[in-house]
């Protein structure tokens, strides 16, 4: 079967991508190639589902991101107070770097929060290991137990005397319940535990704002996917 070049009408062998005489691409459409199904050598691959986490990437994506985070976040920082920022950052920024790996390039609001989930927990635990160790060293190593008891002490009165306050207020004042609550406070077990239940809760809140920031990370690569009308 022969064909005309649009261009410089020569003719053209059916067969032909181009024509000999001036270059100009033949695209020919026929009834068989418009019944007979066919595709490209490159979608022979399998598309991955972009509700599913590949976890060996998403790791490795969430460990660069998070370790800054946890160190920001942790009690030796003087950056510590914008804890929940550096996470959710870190989250997002994890999304994105394991998303430029993948295909199709985007991975749906629930695949971003699960490996926000992850990039919270690593960098939770630093944070948490080296908060810790920082206090441990603070009162054996430096010898500040004298002035971080004081500091203490100095935190439960105030907070014991806004207490009164409180259940004079109501009608509740009841001396002996508040001096039980003050002695335990002022405990070894209860200035430890205090601190750990301080610490828990941060991690909670920290751990919220990490999936937050990745599932928010994920909808902003879906927004970018879309064509633009």
């Amino acid at each position: 079967m022969e064909i005309s070049c649009q261009r410089c009408h020569q003719t053209v062998q059916a067969d032909n991508t181009f024509c000999p005489s001036c270059g100009l691409p033949q695209l020919v459409y026929t009834a068989e190639t418009a019944t007979t199904p066919g595709q490209p050598d490159r979608w022979n691959e399998a598309v991955r589902d972009a509700s599913m986490v590949d976890w060996k990437p998403a790791i490795r994506a969430a460990i660069v991101f998070a370790v800054p985070a946890g160190l920001l976040s942790s009690g030796i920082s003087p950056l510590s107070l914008f804890g929940l920022f550096w996470m959710a950052a870190a989250a997002a920024w994890a999304v994105v770097l394991y998303v430029r790996g993948q295909s199709p390039a985007w991975i749906t609001i629930g695949a971003g929060a699960r490996i926000g989930l992850v990039t919270g927990i690593m960098a939770v635990w630093l944070a948490f290991t080296l908060s810790g160790s920082a206090m441990f060293v603070e009162r054996y190593f430096l010898h500040r137990s004298a002035q971080i008891d004081s500091d203490w002490r100095t935190s439960v009165d105030d907070s014991e005397k806004l207490t009164a306050q409180i259940f004079a207020q109501t009608g509740m004042t009841d001396p002996a319940q508040v001096q039980a609550r003050r002695a335990w406070m002022l405990s070894p077990w209860g200035h430890a535990g205090d601190l750990a239940l301080g610490l828990a809760g941060y991690s909670v809140f920290l751990l919220f704002f990490a999936v937050s920031g990745g599932a928010l990370g994920a909808r902003l690569l879906a927004r970018l996917r879309r064509p633009q009308l």
